[in-house]
Formats: structure tokens, C-alpha cells, sequence
């Protein structure tokens, strides 16, 4: 499986590492120059700050996909994938969109359809939406009929809406359930290391790739209530921003996650 370190410091960070490094639109938008890359890049959507605060997306397809094609043109392959506008399905999104899960999963796939159909040259990465088991696999159905999109092909498909839950039987019966169905080409969105390596649940086993942030909330918070520098250095301040102790942190889950999957996948017991 492999691990996206989730970085909002790119203009600091992206040419200073070469690991998979996961970028937020939200972090890049509106910049004049973009940052010099030497890794791979993920480019996300920003959907879930985009629905949380505003109800929709504050930006056109065209702008997402004028951004997309210049991210190419300077990054080249180095950009490997770029996640598509999805509609989350938490009961608090729903509240605030004031729509059904039907609906935020017609708009999803909508937004694979157009968004293909504008750049057919961008790896967009295409996302299940639902809540419980039962609607991701209606969200499957909707991409293959409607879409006609046979997503076990594909490279990688994003799992929306699972991350506050990736420490979960929950999330695991989600997880487990698609991967039964052929889906072993998942992403997922913000999975952290309870979910992907706990005895108890070990997705990593059934994920193409994760990516996540918590290294620097880890560091917010050990400097908040300790004042300690997690990376072991003497810059000013907690390690909130610090690529030493972001890539000490990934070296760590990196090496966790190889543990638990040369062992392969458990049961798929639901």
C-alpha cells in the first residue's frame, strides 16, 4: 500500500522531499508561481472544506480544470492523480447542502462525467460516496451505469466519507465489503493509523493507497500542552509545520503498515 503524506506547506515542502506527497486545490489555488515538485503529487479537490463551509463548491469545473492542466504542464507525470469535485455524505454535510445521499452521489458522478469529458488527459480519480455499506455499492452501480465506468479498471478509486470513521468495525465492513466486489484499487481519504494498522482492523491489507495529515495536528497538539518538538530539533516553535518530523512520521507508519501487509489480507468476514 502506499502512503501519501498530506502536506499544507507546499511551497515549503514539495521540493524538499521526494515521498507522495498529497496537495489541496485549496492550497495552491489563486497562486501566480506553483512550487517546484521532485515527487510524486495527489492534487485534492478540497471537497470536504468546500461543502463543510460553504454548502458547494466555491469554484467552476473550468477553473478546477484550467488549474489541473497547468499543474501538468509544469509537473508533468510527476502529477499522478487528481481527485474529482465529490459531495460528501455525512449527516452534517447533508444537513447543510439540504440534500439526500441520491443526490450527492448523482452530483459526484456527474462530476467524473464532465470533468472527464472537459480533460480526458488529467488522472482524474473517481470517488465512492455513501454512508453505510449498502451505498457505496449503489454509488458503484451508479458510476457503471451511468458513467459507464467499470471501476475495478481503473488505476485508484477514492472512498469518500469514511475518514472520522476509519477507526472503525464500521469503516472496516465498508472497506472489506467493496474489496470482496474486486474493488482492490481503493484510496482512502484521510485514513490515519488506527485504520490502516491496528491489530484489530488492518485496512491496509485491502488499500491500494491512503493519505493523511495527522502528523501535524500530532504536533500542534504535543506543543500545545508539553511545548515539545516532536522532530528532536531547536526551531522555534511545535513541529505543526515541520517536514523533518512529517517524514519522520510517515518513515514510521511506512514501515508499520509493510509489517501488516506481508502478511497478507484476513478473512473477509463481515
Amino acid at each position: 500500500m502506499l502512503f501519501w503524506l498530506g502536506t499544507h506547506r507546499p511551497e515549503n515542502h514539495c521540493q524538499r522531499t521526494a515521498v507522495p506527497l498529497c496537495i489541496s486545490y485549496g492550497r495552491l489555488r489563486g497562486k501566480k508561481k506553483l512550487p517546484h515538485v521532485t515527487g510524486p503529487v495527489f492534487l485534492d479537490s478540497r471537497g470536504f472544506s468546500e461543502i463543510a463551509e460553504h454548502g458547494t463548491y466555491t469554484f467552476t469545473d473550468r477553473e478546477y480544470v484550467d488549474f489541473a492542466r497547468r499543474c501538468q504542464d509544469q509537473w508533468g507525470d510527476k502529477l499522478v492523480h487528481v481527485s474529482i469535485k465529490d459531495w460528501m455524505c455525512e449527516p452534517f454535510m447533508l444537513a447543510k447542502t439540504r440534500m439526500t445521499i441520491g443526490q450527492h452521489q448523482t452530483l459526484t458522478v456527474n462530476s467524473w462525467i464532465g470533468l472527464r469529458h472537459m480533460a480526458p488527459e488529467i488522472p482524474w480519480v473517481p470517488v465512492l460516496q455513501g454512508w453505510n455499506v449498502d451505498d457505496y455499492h449503489e454509488c458503484r452501480d451508479r458510476y457503471e451505469d451511468f458513467a459507464v465506468t467499470r471501476l475495478a479498471r481503473l488505476p485508484l478509486v477514492g472512498l469518500g466519507s469514511v475518514c472520522r470513521r476509519q477507526g472503525t468495525q464500521e469503516a472496516a465492513v465498508i472497506v472489506k465489503s467493496l474489496y470482496a466486489a474486486g474493488l482492490d484499487n481503493l484510496h482512502g481519504f484521510g485514513f490515519k493509523t488506527t485504520g490502516l494498522v491496528s491489530r484489530k482492523l488492518r485496512l491496509a491489507n485491502y488499500l491500494r493507497s491512503s493519505d493523511s495529515m495527522a502528523w501535524s495536528s500530532r504536533a500542534r497538539n504535543k506543543w500545545l500542552h508539553e511545548k515539545q518538538r516532536l522532530c528532536g530539533g531547536e526551531h522555534k516553535g511545535g513541529c505543526a509545520n515541520c517536514l523533518a518530523w512529517a517524514l519522520q512520521w510517515r518513515e514510521r507508519l511506512v514501515r508499520r503498515i509493510d509489517r501488516v501487509t506481508a502478511h497478507g489480507t484476513q478473512a473477509l468476514m463481515f
